[in-house]
């Protein structure tokens, strides 16, 4: 089963197991993130990922694990309803460059670094 929060994707990859999929470079929001002096990656997303967890979503931390690449984000795990969290919490920044200016605004007043 295929749950689609446009650009993200949420996929079993085997039973139990699931996937949240994000192709980088392919939202909406890559012209704002290159203007703040970032890569629209899959490491960036990441990091967007880590600092909205941390300080908006504290209890979904260590509910799933990360495993994005120059071309993707990806986490990943068997909690399903943790990764529909995550892609509710992720889909908005990708979508509105004020919202993924906002993210790295307070990411970057928090001193938080994104690997990208």
């Amino acid at each position: 089963m295929i749950l689609v929060m446009d650009p993200l994707k949420l996929i079993e990859t085997e039973p139990g197991s699931y996937a949240l999929l994000l192709n980088a470079g392919s939202t909406a929001v890559d012209e704002a993130i290159e203007e703040l002096g970032h890569e629209p990656n899959g490491y960036f997303w990441e990091g967007v990922a880590q600092f909205l967890v941390g300080k908006q979503a504290h209890g979904l931390v260590s509910r799933f694990d990360y495993d994005s690449e120059a071309g993707m984000f990806c986490a990943y795990g068997s909690d399903r309803a943790a990764l529909e969290d995550l892609a509710a919490l992720l889909a908005p920044v990708t979508r509105e460059s004020v919202r993924v200016r906002d993210v790295v605004a307070r990411a970057t007043k928090a001193g938080f670094e994104f690997d990208d």
